[in-house]
């Protein structure tokens, strides 16, 4: 029995295939695009590509620094260098200026992959960490050294909190500090002669807040007493204008370290003593302000 005749393909038809073999081909090709060429992936941050986001620079030691971060080896030619110097503030302690060479504070990129000469800085006093740093100028409050002579240092890391290293040693510069007898400041000069009677002085009120001439650095002032696992006054939220200088003034009852989140500034916070952290609210957002220690909710600073 003959076959019936095939019926022959319309144009119509034709179109319909080559239209669905076009978008076959152009969803295969988005997919090859979607790597570092094409749209950010989430195997590293938009904007750097494999061999940044690989972080291989230099040789990774088994060596740590005195916190537990790892070394990062790179060769003296062309390594990162740090000198500090210390200018006494007119007000309070001492204003501390980092000068780098063959290195940048890459605040925005903090926790990602270590980049050539990028990273940011730790303060310490005695082998104690007091800060870690994102730029080249620090105010280092009176109340953060101890009366008697002590050895300030600051080293350089990289993104991934490793320590810069050249020939096994970490990267850094030391200066010595003398911190003054506790409420006279780091003023080299004599004193002035208290007109106050010794008995009226000996009555400390730091729950009381500042008004803002007693900050001249900042536009705001937020003052925080921490007794007994308590926070006086009880943790609210403040209003900040973006831009605005912030002074955070807080006293503990115990040592501790305040934190900033989203900005991440950090101040040792001496038992018994103020401690003032200033920084600039650039900014937007609700961040919260806590101690790491005790692990307390201080305030909530909500910048517009």
């Amino acid at each position: 029995m003959p076959r019936p005749p095939r019926r022959a393909v319309g144009p119509r038809r034709r179109t319909v295939r080559t239209a669905v073999l076009v978008a076959l081909l152009l969803l295969l090709a988005g997919g090859t695009a979607t790597g570092c060429g094409g749209r950010a992936t989430t195997h590293h941050k938009p904007g750097t590509s494999h061999e940044q986001a690989s972080g291989d620079v230099g040789t990774l030691l088994g060596a740590q620094d005195g916190a537990g971060h790892r070394l990062r080896q790179v060769p003296a030619q062309g390594a990162p260098e740090v000198r500090i110097t210390t200018r006494p503030d007119s007000e309070d302690g001492w204003n501390l200026q980092l000068v780098v060479k063959n290195f940048r504070f890459t605040p925005d990129s903090v926790g990602g992959a270590a980049l050539p000469g990028a990273g940011h800085a730790h303060l310490e006093l005695d082998g104690r960490k007091l800060a870690r740093v994102y730029g080249p100028w620090y105010h280092l409050p009176a109340a953060q050294v101890p009366e008697g002579v002590h050895t300030l240092a600051v080293r350089l890391y990289a993104d991934d909190h490793t320590a810069w290293a050249v020939g096994g040693k970490v990267v850094e510069a030391t200066v010595e500090l003398t911190g003054g007898p506790p409420g006279q400041g780091s003023h080299s000069h004599a004193a002035p002669t208290p007109t106050t009677p010794p008995q009226a002085t000996q009555t400390p009120q730091p729950a009381q807040t500042p008004r803002s001439s007693e900050t001249p650095d900042a536009d705001r002032t937020v003052t925080v007493v921490v007794r007994d696992g308590k926070v006086v006054p009880a943790p609210g939220r403040v209003e900040v204008g973006r831009g605005e200088r912030v002074a955070l003034r807080v006293t503990s009852d115990r040592a501790d370290t305040l934190h900033v989140h989203g900005y991440d500034k950090e101040l040792a916070l001496p038992a018994g003593q103020e401690a003032t952290l200033i920084l600039t609210a650039d900014r937007t957002g609700l961040f919260e302000v806590e101690t790491h220690e005790s692990d307390l909710v201080l305030t909530q600073l909500l910048v517009r």
